[in-house]
């Protein structure tokens, strides 16, 4: 018998089993999307390396390391071409580069990896034919887009996710003897009608406000039993796009069979938030929570846990929430623990909430595998915001969107809540006095350093500081405060960097912005009269120019340009659907280029013209949609903070440890951590992590701060 795996145990899995398994696992995950054919046939070929003698001798005697792989993938690569190659060459390490044809075999690359000779004299691998059938397999059902080579590139990563989880599945079912649960959650229909159930609280609405949200409710519903596809769906602040996106996207798995819904959102703070709504009424153990910032415990005894946590392996439960992070550089990886779960992608609902925060520097490529994934890949899309970009122009000609809510005009007219208007310059000092006057203003500023210089300049009563300087517990006790305080009336001065735009329920009858991109402008004036307790011409919200020292991120430049482009075209009313699709039209004019900084979709699309050669790898390396490397410091100012201190300083390190410690972490860029380890106010642990040493460098009010006594200012 030729051994595919051994336990610990001494137990033996039959090599012809294990590739059967991998095999009938592959085809059902590409099933969906009409690529079951290939896909078990590169199940099949993944490890017939194995039946060679050398490959024997090490699963059964701990003979010398074994390369399994190229056998398969030559194989493969005779069968089904570049899928093939790519797909079993990387099932181990990671999808290859294509390379060069120049490459020689030593190279790891797939052209490298095709030059090598595995024949009797090396590796033996021809007893395979005894026990596996190696037939061409059908042709996938595959219509590719534009200049074919982004198409090609994806329907490969598909391939790649499906045999690499197949195979992780299988193992993990011999090893554990069958005795990994995963699973267990409750289908669609039923989802579907837990929702339909839960919605039923709304259904007789008695104000003008509930019976809008009805009737955009129902649009959903409705719209949610038409064709797959493309969606947009603009809905305005407190509009009910939570619920309303819920129920398009449960009505239209229903009516297609689909398994699966995916939030996508830009903040940990909105996934947290909408984690905790799904939960309450879908159940928590059908709602993944997949981010940094949270973790389920894979040691604790609780099942609901348990299953949740392999679930963030593969995204196997039936309504996943993650990030734009998560989810468009698991799409551009290579590692196959990053591509386990993009086949559960396939054949999926994406909800893209707050879509105007698109990633812009991988525009490009996040619209083009959208894309890809309504077109070839089964799935339905929604670009839901309250502030729609202009992306219709970005997708191929066969990808048309269409709009889910029948007037959005008349939706934006109906829920107008706030009026901008645009400032000229102001020093901090008039700044702060003009907030001084109000009882309750919150003041939104660019910069870390123009949150601290303007917060020791309001009056000390009532007044607040909110940015990245203080640790994520340290800004949640701050904006409980902050919300009792407005809900009772009570003076309230706020003022913040842009973290408190997206995701935070807060409600001020005044607002003020630093100049910025109209995106940003429009995310803080749904800080203002959330609640709509107020008339448009009674809650202002101010646009001004900082003066002083404050410059604006290079990022954001350009969009705080095009905003003047907009006041001069519709200042009239800046926040009105024309006005925001004229911004991000001509922003998307002049960045040009800079939509795909590392020219992700030529070097993909390119791939064919060079012989197949995709540079997975390095792309997967690249696409880091969060660029800058930072430093965490922990801030012992909790007792459960000192707690975490004391395990770090006794060298535990474990993941589960580590997103304990992020939730009392301040993040710093490389400058300013270098400069606080050289002043001894942190102790350092390790690479990328220290724990704050000096306490008085922590402020109550304003978190850590970056201007030492003595030093210069490291604000950012």
């Amino acid at each position: 018998m030729y051994v595919g795996h051994t336990s610990q145990d001494g137990r033996r899995q039959p090599l012809a089993e294990h590739l059967d398994n991998v095999a009938r696992l592959c085809a059902g995950f590409a099933k969906p999307w009409g690529g079951e054919d290939v896909a078990r046939i590169i199940g099949l070929c993944h490890d017939i390396g194995k039946y060679s003698q050398a490959a024997q001798r090490r699963l059964l005697e701990n003979g010398h390391k074994v390369d399994h792989s190229t056998a398969g993938g030559l194989e493969a690569a005779e069968l089904c071409g570049l899928p093939g190659a790519y797909c079993v060459f990387g099932h181990h390490g990671g999808l290859p580069d294509g390379g060069s044809p120049a490459d020689t075999d030593a190279e790891p690359t797939m052209l490298g990896r095709c030059k090598r000779q595995v024949g009797k004299n090396i590796h033996d691998y021809a007893a395979f034919r005894s026990e596996i059938t190696l037939n061409p397999p059908a042709e996938p059902a595959f219509d590719p887009l534009g200049d074919v080579g982004f198409s090609v590139s994806m329907l490969i990563r598909m391939l790649f996710s499906c045999l690499v989880d197949a195979d992780f599945l299988d193992t993990e079912h011999f090893m554990a003897e069958g005795k990994v649960q995963r699973g267990g959650y409750d289908s669609i229909p039923v989802l579907h009608q837990k929702l339909m159930s839960y919605l039923q609280r709304f259904a007789h609405p008695t104000s003008d406000i509930n019976r809008k949200r009805s009737e955009i409710l129902e649009n959903c519903i409705a719209k949610g039993k038409d064709q797959k596809g493309l969606y947009s769906l603009t809905v305005p602040t407190g509009g009910g796009k939570t619920l309303s996106s819920l129920a398009f996207a449960l009505t239209h798995a229903k009516q297609y069979g689909m398994e699966r819904i995916i939030y996508v959102i830009p903040y940990t703070s909105i996934i947290e938030q909408n984690a905790q709504v799904f939960a309450e009424f879908l159940g928590r153990e059908n709602v993944l929570e997949h981010h940094s910032g949270f973790e389920y415990g894979n040691e604790t005894a609780e099942e609901i846990a348990r299953r949740l946590y392999l679930s963030t392996e593969n995204w196997d439960a039936p309504i996943v929430v993650t990030t734009n992070v998560q989810f468009f550089e698991s799409l551009f990886a290579a590692k196959t623990s990053k591509c386990r779960k993009l086949h559960h992608i396939a054949g999926s609902v994406i909800i893209f909430d707050e879509a105007q925060m698109l990633p812009m520097p991988y525009l490009l490529p996040c619209v083009r595998s959208i894309a890809e994934l309504v077109h070839n890949f089964g799935c339905t899309a929604v670009l839901c915001s309250a502030t729609q970009p202009a992306l219709e122009g970005f997708f191929p000609p066969e990808v048309n969107c269409e709009e889910i809510c029948h007037d959005p005009l008349e939706l934006y007219n109906f829920f107008r809540r706030t009026t901008v208007h645009r400032l000229g310059t102001l020093t901090d000092g008039e700044l702060a006095g003009q907030m001084n006057e109000l009882s309750q203003v919150l003041c939104i500023v660019n910069t870390r350093k123009q949150a601290q210089n303007l917060y020791r300049l309001l009056d000390s009563e009532g007044s607040y500081h909110l940015s990245t300087l203080m640790h994520p517990e340290h800004r949640k006790a701050i904006l409980k405060q902050i919300r009792a305080r407005l809900k009772d009336e009570q003076p309230c001065r706020v003022v913040a960097t842009s973290l408190i735009e997206a995701g935070v329920d807060v409600d001020f009858p005044v607002v003020y912005r630093a100049k910025a991109g109209l995106d940003s402008v429009a995310q803080a004036a749904g800080r203002c009269n959330r609640e709509g307790r107020r008339t448009a011409a009674q809650s202002p919200v101010y646009v001004f120019d900082p003066q002083g020292e404050y410059t604006l991120p290079v990022t954001q430049r350009q969009a705080a340009e095009v905003l003047e482009l907009v006041v001069a075209k519709h200042r009239e009313d800046l926040a009105a659907p024309e006005a925001i699709r004229f911004y991000f039209e001509r922003l998307y004019d002049i960045k040009g280029e800079g939509l795909d900084v590392k020219s992700i979709v030529s070097r993909l699309e390119n791939g064919i013209r060079s012989g197949g050669s995709f540079p997975f790898r390095t792309i997967g390396e690249e696409f880091r949609l969060i660029e800058s490397d930072t430093y965490a410091i922990l801030i012992p100012d909790t007792t459960e903070a000192a707690d975490l201190a004391r395990c770090l300083r006794a060298g535990e390190r474990s993941r589960s440890l580590l997103r304990q410690v992020g939730r009392y972490s301040v993040n710093v860029y490389e400058n300013h951590y270098r400069q606080l380890r050289d002043m001894g106010i942190i102790e350092v642990l390790d690479q990328q992590l220290a724990i704050l040493a000096v306490m008085d460098s922590y402020d109550t009010k304003t978190g850590l701060t970056l201007e030492p006594e003595g030093g210069k200012g490291l604000f950012i």
